[in-house]
């Protein structure tokens, strides 16, 4: 095909230097129009200007003509679309029109032999009859329907109301009855009952309604029989009516519905009693989380007609609530617990306290790890507290026996329960079985707690060969325990045996597995100072060099020393240690033996003496050293503080070249300055 060929267009020679105005503002507008909006503008304003074409018959053989092609389009369809129930429905409506009513009925005829199940079916074809008076036809019709289909209220209700229309007020009940024989739904019998009312039969509706019950024995059954004698203004019998709910139904009438019309019912009748009443009982057997609205309204309820204690009464169910939910979720979580036992508390009833306690204590850790019984564990001590507060002595002794026979004792135990049960048992006057728990938590666990819970009561009861019997036997099951040795000497030296106290102490220090022992020597050596036993204490801090030459040991010797006014021993003591830690290159341990004399120096020496010490301090020098790690040839180097004392000549020496070095490099950085 040859190219379409396209005219050139040109400006006009007066327009060839106009110059087209620029945007200036390029912003998007306020308002935007989409393509959406303009395409569901332009649907809507369409116009739909097909029309059926209008029929216009001028004469009979016209007409006859019409009716032929309509009944054959008719008939065509139903035979097309045998099943499609409104094009028979329409066939007939046509049939009907013609006021050929027995070419109708033969449509419906056809239409139900083809789906019998068919509601709207049934009542056009009984709307047709009852239409044009055909009262015979019609209730033939509904006497089919409801036998074909017994089940459909629709049926039933507009067969009844038929009769009831053409004031066949026998026929209707008659069809009420046969109704209620095949045990129709509830909306049934309300009907049934909203019929006698229009007849003015009151006593039958009630009697009806009744009637529902027995066959519905339900809750929404009750409360529409409550509200039927609420509207005929028998209060009375409306609240037996729930109160029988109540019996017969018994924890099937648990439910939110319920409890929300008797509640109203009784608040309507002014009898706020009874409403808090029914509130807390329904609070009682129903969980928050499936009655919201009764919980709110209880709430409301409290807000206008309750008092301030009534208020704090809905919060107190309303917490209860609250923690009933988490712990059906974390049965497990204790502070959860703690937390409720303690709101139990607050408000004083014992059996409701008690009973938290009992369910709190079934939660019992699986774990054999002591970390997490530790929270468990004071379940059952404020328990025992708790009933021992109350009066209840034997109540509380079976709660601490309990819980020691729960814990697992061959792995962990508590020191705290064993004593809290002993000092219990103090209380009652009963020292000798508390004597009898206390040593058998001994034998069990022997804690230092419980040692020395056992050892401050014989103390107390003056027992000194009981006291020193426990020492023997915490130092004979824990010698590696430095604290049962020093308070063991402690002991002696309070009832003034001092050499008791000296040889617990040697032996004590003789220790090979000592867990800590400067604190034995520690104590040694104050027990010395107390006893004014100036030559011992220095004999100790002389052995214990031999044992250890620790930075704090130097210190704490030449300590001792001034507190006796010996400075010249002081010096002597850092001297030494001052050659050791040269000798054994450790320069930090060094240089703080050296701030230690300085300060020794300047409290109790001289200027001299200062300056001598200051002579020795050392310089601090940044160094750098190669960094070696595993599987990394050049890991790189790292910076470093050094100390170089004035007695280490060769280290000295290059510090000096170091010095000088930094000098002449910083005049030939100030020569290029000025250049």
């Amino acid at each position: 095909m040859d190219p379409i060929e396209r005219p050139e267009y040109s400006l006009p020679p007066s327009q060839m230097s106009v110059r087209l105005p620029r945007t200036k503002n390029k912003a998007p507008a306020d308002i935007q129009i989409s393509a959406e909006q303009l395409l569901r503008e332009a649907l809507a304003n369409q116009i739909d200007d097909i029309r059926p074409p209008r029929v216009q018959i001028n004469d009979e053989e016209e007409l006859t003509d019409y009716l032929h092609r309509k009944t054959a389009e008719f008939e065509n369809t139903v035979r097309k679309q045998k099943f499609l129930i409104s094009a028979w429905l329409k066939y007939a409506a046509f049939e009907e029109g013609l006021q050929d009513f027995k070419r109708a009925r033969s449509v419906f005829e056809r239409a139900i032999n083809v789906d019998y199940k068919n509601t709207s079916l049934w009542v056009k074809y009984a709307e047709m009859e009852m239409r044009h008076k055909f009262v015979n036809n019609a209730r033939n019709v509904w006497e089919r329907a409801i036998n074909y289909l017994p089940r459909v209220d629709q049926l039933w209700y507009k067969y009844a109301y038929m009769e009831e229309m053409l004031g066949n007020y026998i026929g209707a009940r008659k069809i009420f009855e046969r109704w209620m024989e095949i045990n129709p739904p509830q909306s049934a019998w309300i009907m049934y009952s909203k019929f006698e009312e229009r007849m003015k039969e009151t006593d039958k509706a009630r009697e009806i309604i009744y009637r529902m019950i027995q066959a519905h024995p339900e809750v929404s059954s009750f409360i529409k029989v409550a509200k039927f004698e609420e509207k005929h203004k028998n209060r009375q019998g409306a609240r037996k009516v729930f109160e029988k709910c109540i019996e017969e139904l018994g924890p099937h009438a648990n439910v939110e519905e319920f409890f929300l019309e008797f509640t109203e019912f009784e608040i309507k009748c002014h009898e706020y009693e009874r409403a808090r009443e029914l509130f807390k009982y329904a609070i009682e057997q129903i969980p928050k989380e499936k009655a919201p609205k009764l919980y709110q309204n209880y709430i409301n309820f409290e807000k206008q007609y309750g008092s301030k204690g009534n208020i704090e009464i809905v919060v107190l169910n309303k917490r209860r609530a609250l923690y009933e939910k988490s712990l059906s979720e974390q049965p497990m979580a204790y502070d959860i617990w703690f937390d409720y036992i303690k709101l139990e508390e607050s408000q004083g009833d014992l059996k409701r306290i008690r009973e938290t306690y009992e369910r709190a204590i079934a939660n019992i850790p699986n774990s054999n790890e002591k970390k997490h019984w530790r929270r468990y564990i004071y379940f059952w001590i404020n328990y025992a507290v708790f009933e021992e507060s109350s009066g209840e002595i034997e109540n509380a002794r079976q709660v601490y026996e309990n819980a020691l026979k729960i814990v697992p004792h061959q792995y962990f135990s508590f020191s705290k329960l064993w004593t809290l049960y002993a000092f219990f048992e103090i209380r009652q006057l009963n020292l000798e079985k508390a004597r009898k728990i206390l040593g058998t938590g001994i034998g069990k666990y022997g804690s230092k707690k419980i040692f020395q819970a056992y050892i401050e009561l014989e103390m107390q009861l003056g027992e000194i060969d009981r006291c020193r019997n426990l020492y023997t036997k915490w130092i004979e099951k824990q010698p590696s325990n430095c604290k049962a040795w020093i308070k063991f000497s402690e002991f002696e030296k309070t009832l003034e045996e001092t050499e008791r106290c000296r040889k617990i102490l040697e032996i004590a220090i003789s220790q090979t597995n000592l867990d800590m022992p400067e604190l034995a020597w520690k104590a040694y050596i104050d027990t010395e100072i107390e006893l004014n036993n100036c030559k011992g204490a220095k004999d100790l801090y002389e052995r214990l060099l031999t044992k250890t030459k620790h930075l704090k040991v130097w210190v704490s010797y030449a300590q001792f020393e001034i507190s006796y006014q010996n400075f010249d021993d002081a010096r002597n003591v850092l001297k030494r240690g001052d050659n050791h830690f040269k000798q054994i290159s450790d320069k930090e341990s060094r240089l703080l033996l050296l701030e230690a004399w300085q300060e020794i120096e300047q409290e109790h020496g001289d200027e001299k003496s200062v300056e001598e010490v200051m002579k020795k301090m050392p310089q601090k020098v940044k160094k750098k050293r190669k960094v070696e790690r595993e599987g990394e040839e050049e890991a790189g180097y790292e910076e470093y503080l050094d100390y170089i004392f004035p007695d280490e000549t060769t280290e000295a020496r290059n510090l000096k070249i170091l010095e000088m070095a930094k000098k002449w490099k910083e005049a030939q950085d100030s020569v290029k300055d000025d250049v």
